[in-house]
């Protein structure tokens, strides 16, 4: 895919290289010299520029990128124009941060795909890791679905998926199994333990004490499911 990032501060550096290690064609764009040469051998190409030169702009074939990011959103009034420009030069899909709740009322009216808020998202999901021990991650999919990882409850223990009925008793289809196994050590005698993985697991798979179980389902559901695993 390919994908344009306008504006190099510390979100849209970090969006910019993340999507160049998948393996996509990134375009990354900023006014300040030092943060496009920070990157320029580590993306597709760089141009430096003022995002709000709709001359500039123009020139870039906006149009031919699945999606146009707009990384900025301390200057409200670029973060605008910029947002103005894109949309105005036929981007197919454009996402924009937002600095402010006012902010991405604008956005919105705007027309653009998708408004983020980083610091604020990121927040939201440190918060629900700490403040739930036996959540070890958190995957936000949509405004109320999420992926997360939880620590098996004591109830699930020696039964099998389709006998914790955890779809009807909580709400949430468990889509892996994160875990230790045993193992000894040929050099030392040492039992040691390994991780593994079990993806998308037969009803007929036995949880154990000590699984975390990878579940999919709405967020009151997961915090339900959390709740039964303290």
């Amino acid at each position: 895919m390919q994908f344009c990032v306008i504006g190099l501060g510390r979100f849209g550096e970090a969006l910019a290289l993340s999507l160049a290690n998948k393996g996509h064609e990134v375009l990354a764009i900023d006014i300040d010299d030092q943060r496009v040469q920070a990157i320029e051998d580590k993306v597709s190409q760089t141009f430096i520029l003022d995002s709000t030169n709709e001359k500039a702009m123009n020139s870039l074939g906006l149009s031919e990128f699945d999606w146009v990011i707009v990384a900025m959103s301390s200057d409200l009034e670029a973060s605008i124009l910029t947002t103005m420009i894109v949309k105005n030069a036929g981007a197919k899909r454009v996402c924009a941060k937002a600095a402010t709740d006012l902010h991405a009322k604008i956005l919105q009216k705007l027309g653009i795909d998708k408004v983020v808020f980083p610091e604020r998202e990121m927040g939201v999901r440190l918060a629900e890791i700490l403040s739930s021990p036996s959540i070890f991650q958190f995957l936000e999919l949509a405004e109320d679905y999420s992926i997360a990882e939880v620590a098996s409850p004591k109830e699930f223990w020696d039964k099998t998926i389709k006998e914790t009925d955890a779809r009807n008793t909580y709400g949430v289809n468990i889509i892996a199994i994160k875990r230790k196994d045993p193992y000894r050590d040929e050099k030392t005698g040492d039992v040691d333990y390994r991780e593994t993985l079990i993806m998308a697991p037969q009803s007929s798979v036995k949880i154990l004490e000590g699984d975390i179980l990878v579940v999919l389902g709405k967020n009151k559901d997961i915090a339900k499911l959390d709740k039964a695993a303290r």
